[in-house]
């Protein structure tokens, strides 16, 4: 075999110098570190510094999106140009990367997988302590002692465009009709500790699930969404939920739209049982969604007798009497406002009026479980309101932050105070209480 001396690696592989000539896809990434001369140990210095850095422009780069080529659509070896912010294939010399480079001269480019930085059109890898907040916006981590202070603090953070935001209070983009996933996201964003559980990636990451089952996407998205919300680094103060909806509208077979209002109670049911089922719950196993939500109750049925003998009816009469027997750590209440019929959706636009703290449920507990239940009272830790019509009508929602214990109202990208008083003025839809002998900073294993 023939061998020439180079300092390339375009193609083929680098043995001390000398390359070895073999075909290689263009879109294909083969990590072997850059030689010089015919010494073993010497790296190409160039690795370590880059001229090109200052024209990295922070305000453009955006993770929140699917991580496509914008030439090809491809999911595969996507770079993201940290000049402009657009996604690209590959970085051999035939790529769209490549090309965007020449054409552009812009040469400092992220893989959005490995999360390692290159410099094009010369093709070598830069390794610079100052890109880290990249890096960390793309795929933010947290230690077990940063979950913990959680909800112990709330100082405001600066993002790099100049806001300043509460983590965890951070608007979410309304794509187009999406506010009824959104506000769904935000509540469940705020109960910790299902919020702790999805911070640590390593509590379902070796989750088995059966082969082709694209169930366990929604794990996978809701986790990165809630570490997103949470992130103190980020670079603007809101999120879009555009890869996490995109996985909704995947595994409900298109039942939940991002084009088309939904019900924000069907959703929020669906999800919670899809959540629950993709980390491996059954009616037998719990995991973290049972943990934290699931109670008991006992429901006792009294056949009515039919005062005329007029006529036969379908349905027969009965009375249902409902009784608890077991209350969660939070507990889901919903109000109805809406019927149904064949011809339309009526709403019942009544304002309820309600406590947001120390609300006492011991009275509907079986005596059984008043003698066992020591803590009894809730309060409110998110008020998801439902305004207007129907079929035209906006979502917004109401979120306590456990660590200033003050009120935020949420709409799409719009973050603002809100007087607890006000929050019962609304005409309340969902609601998330937490019984007050949960401890915030709670971690469940979802075992």
């Amino acid at each position: 075999m023939h061998g020439s001396i180079s300092v390339t690696y375009q193609k083929g592989t680098m043995i001390a110098g000398v390359k070895r000539e073999k075909d290689v896809d263009e879109h294909e990434e083969e990590e072997v570190p850059l030689k010089i001369g015919r010494s073993q140990g010497v790296e190409d210095k160039r690795s370590r510094h880059c001229p090109y850095l200052d024209t990295i422009n922070r305000s453009v780069l955006d993770f929140d999106f699917e991580k496509l080529c914008s030439v090809s659509l491809s999911h595969i070896n996507v770079y993201a140009c940290l000049i402009c912010g657009k996604y690209f294939q590959g970085r051999g010399q035939k790529s769209h990367a490549y090309t965007h480079s020449v054409q552009f001269t812009h040469h400092v480019f992220l893989n959005l997988h490995t999360l390692k930085f290159y410099c094009l059109p010369d093709n070598y890898e830069i390794i610079d302590s100052s890109l880290e907040d990249i890096t960390y916006v793309l795929k933010p981590t947290f230690t077990k002692q940063h979950i913990f202070g959680l909800d112990k603090q709330g100082k405001l953070y600066r993002a790099y465009d100049g806001t300043t935001y509460l983590p965890g209070i951070v608007g979410l983009n309304n794509i187009k009709a999406n506010d009824y996933a959104n506000v769904v996201l935000q509540a469940l964003s705020n109960v910790p500790p299902l919020r702790n559980y999805f911070l640590e990636e390593e509590n379902y990451r070796n989750i088995r699930r059966p082969p082709g089952d694209i169930m366990f996407l929604l794990v996978q998205r809701f986790g990165e969404l809630m570490r997103k919300l949470w992130n103190p680094r980020n670079f603007k103060a809101h999120v879009s939920p555009h890869e996490m909806l995109q996985a909704v509208v995947l595994c409900s077979k298109k039942k939940f739209q991002i084009t088309k209002q939904g019900d924000a109670v069907d959703f929020l049911s669906w999800f919670l049982n899809a959540l629950h089922g993709a980390l491996g719950g059954t009616k037998k196993k719990s995991t973290i969604v049972t943990q934290v939500f699931q109670g008991s109750m006992r429901i006792f049925s009294k056949k009515l007798p039919h005062p005329d003998l007029e006529y036969k009816t379908y349905k027969e009469n009965f009375l249902k009497r409902f009784q608890l027997t077991k209350l969660p750590p939070y507990l889901i209440f919903c109000i109805k406002r809406f019927t149904k019929n064949n011809f339309f959706v009526e709403k019942n636009p009544t304002i309820v009026n309600f406590p947001i703290t120390n609300v006492d449920l011991r009275e509907y507990l079986t005596e059984e479980a008043q003698a066992t239940e020591k803590i009894t009272t809730y309060d409110l830790v998110a008020n998801i309101v439902h305004d207007g019509k129907p079929s035209e009508g906006s979502y917004r929602i109401h979120v306590l932050h456990h660590g200033t214990g003050k009120w935020y109202e949420l709409q799409d990208l719009q973050v603002t105070d809100i007087l607890p008083q006000m929050i019962t003025l609304s005409e309340a839809y969902i609601q998330v209480w937490k019984r007050q002998d949960t401890d915030c900073s709670e971690s469940h294993t979802g075992a």
